[in-house]
């Protein structure tokens, strides 16, 4: 059974938890049809603007959008200047562990992780073997999955050192609460997300190889049009000012990489690739891809190309290496982790397969190299067969499983259909690392179970996404603002491009 979640507006009890004063004061006085009407503007901008995924294996293939709630997640700055303190210790861990696994592998050797989880991993790359990256690193964007528990304890629920997503939505969500709600916005002094791609245009060229010229050329390589994340690809060049480009765009020439342009061969120097390993270069990988750039590996171990993230970062996002991060942080920086791992079994250890067989209806049972709420049970939500198929697969292949305590996540104010109930949260902070140093974005995206109960956040299925503010203490005299009620002054819907939300819709459709 679980215990009761914490609720982060509230905490077990009737009383406002410090920051989300103003926020309580603005629902209780805020008529419900008037939030309903906001939420649906919501929508209607975010369809305007394009933002939608696709779920693969849908047999209808259609766009969706991933829902956005209005009501803001709040984290204090003390809260957030801990959380970016254990964010920063455990990314630096991360690149020193996969340095270490691609070079000397002291780790392995010192017996701190065991050497088939490394060299059996289906993303570890032996391409990568003694090849030296630009300031040794190899996450230069890292999404580290974050979930609490009450006031003080924060988990680290996995660690995204691939291609981790979402970053459009933070910054989107962020530009919907300002348009939609500028009163509550002004009356906090929230950190700006803003320059996230200016951090981002900054690390990656402080990344360049020592051959590229004084002021690098950054690409977007994306997959196309038809991934599920490709509106991200195009928003992201676009925000950094780089082209955004497709494997046919680009070629290989004496080692250097060029793309093609009106005005002829380009030099290309950073890489932001939203393409997988396999993908990437199908002289090296896959020979049946068509998504990469034969050759891109030559130009990249001859050191005239930075790739962001590193071909072979997957071996740290593997959920059972994710279990000895505890370790791996204390081997390589002699500290204590700060952020703490969720408890956690590794089936591939006798006794914890045999307990993790015997309580499977209590556990979270995921597959080590699964993602986005996929290839996972959650025994308290799941029915008699549901976890009879899963004891199966576990038995079959324990190795290839983790297990976890079912966490009563934190929940936070959500408004749903009957109006403002809570719901289960976590929290994806993006972490920069660039030759001067490890920069964290204040908040980052806070994903949503908008379901009843239900603790899978994941936008394929069925999460929502929330603006994530933190907010320094209240200004001198703001104690007595904190009980002047707060409500939307105008019903009038704001204006997009010229239009209401709803005339642009029309518009866009009409042109459709």
């Amino acid at each position: 059974m679980m215990a009761k979640a914490f609720d982060e507006m509230t905490a077990l009890g009737s009383d406002t938890r410090s920051g989300y004063e103003l926020v309580k004061s603005w629902l209780a006085n805020t008529p419900t049809d008037l939030l309903k009407q906001r939420q649906h503007e919501a929508e209607l901008l975010f369809r305007r603007i394009g933002i939608t995924f696709n779920v693969y294996g849908d047999a209808e293939g259609e766009e969706r959008l991933i829902p956005f709630d209005i009501i803001p997640r709040i984290l204090t700055r003390p809260e957030w200047d801990r959380l970016s303190k254990g964010l920063t210790q455990r990314v630096t861990a991360l690149n020193m562990f996969l340095k270490d696994v691609y070079g000397k592998a002291e780790c392995l050797r010192a017996g701190i992780i065991p050497e088939d989880l490394v060299y059996r991993n289906p993303y570890f790359r032996p391409e990568m073997l003694g090849l030296n990256l630009p300031h040794d690193i190899y996450v230069m964007i890292a999404g580290i999955d974050i979930v609490r528990v009450d006031a003080d304890t924060f988990y680290v629920l996995e660690d995204n050192a691939r291609t981790p997503s979402g970053v459009s939505y933070m910054l989107e969500n962020r530009e919907v609460m300002l348009r939609l709600f500028p009163e509550l916005c002004s009356r906090h002094r929230i950190a700006p997300v803003e320059n996230y791609a200016d951090e981002l245009l900054n690390s990656l060229k402080s990344l360049a190889p020592r051959s590229a010229s004084g002021d690098p050329t950054v690409a977007v390589l994306t997959p196309g049009p038809f991934n599920s994340a490709f509106y991200e690809h195009s928003f992201l060049a676009d925000k950094l000012g780089a082209e955004l480009v497709e494997g046919r765009d680009l070629y290989v020439r004496d080692n250097v990489l060029y793309m093609r342009t009106t005005e002829g061969p380009k030099r290309v120097d950073v890489v932001y690739r939203r393409v997988d390993d396999d993908f990437i270069d199908p002289l090296s990988f896959r020979p049946d891809s068509v998504l990469g750039v034969p050759g891109l590996m030559s130009a990249y171990r001859a050191g005239n190309l930075t790739l962001a993230n590193a071909v072979g970062t997957g071996v740290a996002d593997d959920k059972a290496v994710y279990s000895y991060m505890p370790e791996i942080i204390r081997f390589y920086t002699g500290e204590d982790a700060i952020l703490k791992n969720v408890p956690t079994y590794r089936c591939r250890e006798p006794d914890a397969v045999r307990y993790v067989l015997e309580h499977i209806e209590e556990l979270v049972v995921k597959e080590v190299d699964g993602s986005g709420g996929y290839g996972m049970l959650v025994g308290p939500k799941a029915d008699k067969a549901t976890c009879a198929a899963f004891r199966e697969k576990l038995a079959a292949h324990p190795e290839k499983f983790i297990a976890q305590p079912t966490l009563a996540l934190s929940t936070c104010p959500t408004f749903v259909g009957e109006g403002v109930a809570p719901r289960h949260v976590d929290l994806r902070p993006y972490v920069l690392t660039g030759a001067d140093g490890v920069r964290t974005v204040p908040g980052g995206l806070t994903r949503v179970a908008l379901k009843e109960g239900s603790l899978v956040v994941n936008s394929s299925q069925g999460g929502g996404t929330k603006d994530t503010w933190v907010i320094d203490p209240f200004r001198p005299g703001m104690a007595s603002e904190a009980q002047t009620p707060i409500v939307i002054h105008s019903p009038e819907p704001p204006v997009v491009d010229g239009a209401t939300p709803e005339a642009a819709l029309q518009q866009s459709q009409s042109q459709s």
